[in-house]
C-alpha cells in the first residue's frame, strides 16, 4: 500500500554532477524537463564533451586522472559551494557507490540523489550484504566471509569443491575476480585477486563462492521511498558478457517464467527492505540452469542499463530518483510491462585486437533513427574520444511488440550506426544478435567465451574491405614517395589508381573512394 501524504517535500533547484559522458548528459536532461538546473565538471580531456556544452554551468576539474578529477571530493565540494548547488546526482561509476561521499553530502547540507550512507555501506562489501542477505532468507550462493590467509584459502576451496570464484570484497565491474578450477592455480588467483582489490577499490580483503557453470545474470530494478514503500520495475536479462563486463541487456528475460519473477520479485523486495534502501537499487541475482536463484549482490545506484526499463514502462528513473529524494512518495501504480527491449553497448575498442580501446577523433558519425529507437551518447562529429576513461560511448536501445520485433529492430540500428576514426564493436554485436543461440534465447554468461572465435570470424565484406584499403595505402605510398611532387595534390585516376567498387556495408552502399577502416 503506497504513502500518498506527502511531507517534508524540499524542492532541488540546482543539481551538481560529478560524472561525465552519456550519463551526466542523460542526467541534465531530466533537470532541463523538471525546471532545474544541471552543472557539470569537467577534466581537461573533457574540455569539449557534450555533457559540457549542454549543461547550465560547467567548471573545470584541472587535471586528468578519476583520482584528480572526478574522484577529487574536496575540489567537488568547492564547487558545489561555489555554484549554489543543493543536490548531487552521482550516476554511476565515480563517487555513486562511496558511502564516505554520501555521508559528507549529508553532512554538508547537500541532497544527495541516491540511497543514504548507511545502506550504501551495509551493501557496498559483499562479503557484508552476503551476510545480511543470509540472514533475511534470501538466497546466497555458497561461500565464504572475508579469507584472511593462504591456507583458509586452500581449505575453503576443497569444502566448497572446484571450480571456485575469488572475489574482491570490494568489487564490481568484473574487476578482482578469478576463477579457479585447478588446485594449483587457487594461491597465484588469490593474490592476484588481493592486488587488484587494493588497486582499483582500495581494499585487498577477498572472499570465495561457488562457481556455477551456466548462469543466467538476472536483476530486479527496484525502487524505494522514505515512507517504506518499495516497489520493482520487473527484470533485466543480462547474461551477455565480456570478461564480467555487460554488453547486451533485454527485457523481459527470455529465460523466466512468472512463477520464478515472483519470487525473485519477493526476493528483491526483502533485500531492499532489510538495508533500509531509499531511492534506485538493483538487485542481482545469479539463476542456475535449474532455475535456482541466488543473491549476487546490489548496485546501490542507477545502472548502466536503466534505459530499457525506462522503455519497457514508459517511466523516466532520474525523475523518479529526484523526487524521491525531494521527500515524495512512490506514486507508482499499476505498472504494466509493455512489449520487449534490448540494449547494446557500444564501446570504441578494437575486437579483433583483444578489445583494446580505440580512441581517437570521431571523423564521421551517422546514428540511427525510427520508430521504437532510443540512443543514450555523449559523442559527437568532431570529438575526440580520450583514452583516460572507459571506452563505452553509447548506449543503443530498441523496443518492439515483442522479442522477434524488437531484436530485428536493433540490428537494423546497428546497421545504420556508422563510425568513421576509430574502432567499435558494432559487427561484433551484430554476429551475437544473429547467432542462433542469441534468437532462441538459450544462452548464460559463459555464451560469448564459448563462441568467441565464431563471433569475430570476419564477414566476406570485412576481408574485401580490408584488402581494398591495404592496397589503396600501399599505392599512395609509393605514389608519395616516387612520382609526387611536395605540396601536390595527389589524384586517382584510371592509369595510377584502381577504382574502388561500391559495397554493401550495414545495408548501404559506400560508393567509389570511400575507404571505412
Amino acid at each position: 500500500m503506497f504513502q500518498t501524504q506527502k511531507t517534508n517535500i524540499k524542492r532541488i533547484k540546482k543539481i551538481l554532477i560529478p560524472n561525465r559522458g552519456e550519463i551526466s548528459l542523460r542526467i541534465q536532461r531530466t533537470c532541463r524537463e523538471l525546471g532545474i538546473l544541471s552543472v557539470a565538471v569537467f577534466s581537461e580531456p573533457d574540455r569539449q564533451a557534450l555533457h559540457v556544452r549542454y549543461a547550465d554551468e560547467a567548471y573545470p576539474l584541472p587535471g586528468s586522472s578519476s583520482q584528480e578529477t572526478y574522484l577529487n571530493q574536496d575540489l567537488l565540494f568547492k564547487i558545489i559551494h561555489q555554484c549554489g548547488a543543493d543536490a548531487v546526482h552521482p550516476g554511476y561509476g565515480f563517487l555513486s557507490e562511496n558511502g564516505e561521499f554520501a555521508q559528507r553530502c549529508k553532512e554538508e547540507g547537500i541532497l544527495f540523489i541516491g540511497p543514504p550512507p548507511e545502506a550504501i555501506y551495509r551493501m557496498g562489501l559483499k562479503t557484508r550484504s552476503r551476510e545480511l542477505m543470509k540472514k533475511a532468507g534470501v538466497p546466497i550462493i555458497p561461500g565464504t566471509g572475508v579469507l584472511n590467509s593462504e591456507q583458509e584459502a586452500i581449505e575453503a576451496a576443497e569444502k566448497i569443491g572446484y571450480p571456485i570464484l575469488i572475489k574482491a570484497s570490494a568489487g564490481g565491474g568484473g574487476k578482482g575476480m578469478r576463477m579457479v578450477d585447478d588446485p594449483s592455480r587457487l594461491l597465484p588467483s588469490y593474490e592476484a585477486c588481493k592486488k587488484e582489490g587494493l588497486s582499483s577499490f582500495g581494499n585487498p580483503d577477498v572472499y570465495m563462492e561457488k562457481y556455477l557453470s551456466k548462469p543466467r545474470h538476472i536483476e530486479i530494478q527496484i525502487l524505494a521511498d522514505s515512507y517504506g514503500n518499495i516497489t520493482h520495475l520487473f527484470e533485466r536479462e543480462c547474461s551477455l558478457q565480456r570478461r564480467h563486463q555487460k554488453i547486451i541487456e533485454e527485457t523481459p528475460s527470455p529465460f523466466i517464467d512468472e512463477s520464478l519473477r515472483a519470487d525473485m520479485v519477493n526476493a528483491a523486495i526483502k533485500a531492499a527492505s532489510v538495508c533500509g534502501y531509499v531511492n534506485a537499487g538493483t538487485i542481482e541475482f545469479l539463476v542456475d540452469e535449474f532455475r535456482n536463484f541466488y543473491f549476487l549482490e546490489m548496485n546501490t545506484r542507477l545502472q548502466v542499463e536503466h534505459a530499457i526499463t525506462e522503455m519497457l514502462t514508459g517511466l523516466d528513473l532520474v525523475e523518479k530518483q529526484i523526487r524521491i529524494a525531494e521527500g515524495e512518495p512512490l506514486d507508482i501504480k499499476n505498472v504494466s510491462p509493455r512489449g520487449s527491449v534490448v540494449e547494446c553497448r557500444i564501446y570504441a575498442e578494437d575486437p579483433m585486437n583483444e578489445f583494446l580501446p580505440s580512441p581517437g577523433l570521431v571523423k564521421s558519425l551517422t546514428l540511427p533513427s525510427g520508430p521504437g529507437i532510443r540512443n543514450d551518447s555523449g559523442i559527437y562529429q568532431g570529438f575526440t574520444i580520450p583514452m583516460e576513461y572507459d571506452p563505452l560511448i553509447s548506449k543503443l536501445v530498441t523496443w518492439g511488440e515483442d522479442r522477434e520485433k524488437a531484436v530485428n529492430r536493433m540490428i537494423r540500428a546497428l546497421q545504420e550506426y556508422h563510425l568513421l576514426g576509430i574502432r567499435s564493436n558494432i559487427q561484433f554485436l551484430l554476429k551475437i544478435l544473429k547467432h542462433p543461440g542469441f534468437i532462441s534465447g538459450d544462452y548464460d554468461t559463459h555464451f560469448i567465451p564459448t563462441h568467441l572465435s565464431e563471433l569475430l570470424e570476419p564477414e566476406p565484406w570485412e576481408v574485401k574491405m580490408e584488402s581494398v584499403a591495404l592496397a589503396t595505402a600501399a599505392i599512395l605510398k609509393m605514389m608519395k614517395s616516387e612520382n609526387a611532387i611536395p605540396g601536390q595534390q595527389i589524384k586517382q585516376s584510371d592509369q595510377n589508381t584502381p577504382k574502388i567498387p561500391g559495397w554493401k556495408l550495414y545495408g548501404r552502399i559506400y560508393r567509389e573512394g570511400s575507404i571505412i577502416k
